[in-house]
């Protein structure tokens, strides 16, 4: 019995990582990690299989993308000309789309880091344009890899 409530909670964090991969503010992969050794607690009870070979690997695979996620964006955007501004312009377009379905996020994302990169960095719209191309692309990598990773963990965890 206690073995399936760890499951459970277990595949309640995963969903919550995968959540967590696109909504700023929530930390993924951490919270899918916690998943997957809920999983392995629940294999001791005699529920999942899970080592902790896989549980360690996993704790390397969270700290590599939660790092990663900070240096890929910021690479990015220093490759697309872009600034700090653009990339918390990105970053506020991206809870303010939010409020318009997740779908309004990837715009509100964009105009942000356009926005910010114009009048804040005071660069042309052309270069504003591109500057924010680049942080929205580097935006997007971050997100991928982190919801990649979630999705692979929450699978784990269920299966």
């Amino acid at each position: 019995m206690g073995s399936v409530l760890l499951i459970v909670i277990a595949v309640i964090l995963g969903i919550i990582g995968i959540v967590g991969s696109i909504v700023p503010g929530l930390p993924g992969p951490p919270i899918g990690w916690v998943g997957i050794l809920l999983a392995y607690l629940s294999h001791k009870l005699g529920g999942a299989d899970m080592t902790l070979t896989s549980v360690l690997i996993w704790l390397g695979v969270t700290i590599a993308v939660t790092v990663l996620d900070y240096i890929v964006p910021a690479k990015f955007t220093q490759l697309a000309g872009g600034t700090k501004a653009g990339s918390n312009g990105a970053l506020i377009g991206m809870i303010i789309g939010i409020f318009f379905t997740p779908i309004g996020m990837i715009p509100c994302s964009l105009a942000g880091a356009f926005i910010a990169e114009w009048l804040q960095a005071g660069q042309t719209p052309a270069a504003a344009l591109k500057s924010a191309l680049g942080t929205f692309v580097g935006f997007l990598a971050g997100t991928g890899m982190k919801l990649i990773v979630t999705v692979w963990m929450t699978y784990c965890i269920i299966i």
